[in-house]
């Protein structure tokens, strides 16, 4: 009897029907349409984090990489990389909320930094907590 199985809540998407969709007000000349119906679960935390670093074009890399060519080595500590992907979390905005949240911490010394005569940046939690608290974090809640 399929109704005895027990439903996990977490997973309740994987159980949607068209019908269901019909139910929630989508047309069905548009049902008609998406012949798969399909879901995704949400990004977790080491998912998250293996975004950020390990791709060969990962959005760390890159901005390693833009500093760079300023001839500024920027470097990352391991507390900090954590702090960006919990702040990912905490927002639901997923892989591409990092990008918008390494733009708020990075942006200022992207500009900054190349007229002054420091050669060098390490990014820990205090020096990302500092800049989120001085951004719009409502932005970044919007985005999601």
């Amino acid at each position: 009897n399929p109704s005895s199985k027990k439903v996990n809540s977490k997973n309740i998407l994987s159980f949607i029907s068209p019908k269901d969709l019909k139910d929630f007000g989508l047309i069905p000349e548009i049902l008609g349409r998406l012949p798969v119906l399909s879901y995704m679960n949400t990004l977790d935390k080491s998912t998250l984090r293996s975004i950020l670093t390990d791709p060969k074009n990962s959005l760390i890399k890159q901005y390693i990489k833009l500093f760079e060519l300023d001839g500024i080595k920027l470097s990352f500590d391991e507390e900090g990389l954590d702090y960006i992907v919990d702040k990912a979390l905490e927002f639901k905005l997923g892989a591409r909320g990092l990008r918008s949240i390494c733009e708020l911490i990075l942006n200022d010394a992207m500009f900054e930094l190349p007229s002054t005569n420091r050669k060098k940046l390490n990014v820990d939690k205090a020096y990302i907590s500092k800049k989120l608290s001085h951004s719009s974090l409502s932005v970044l809640k919007a985005a999601s």
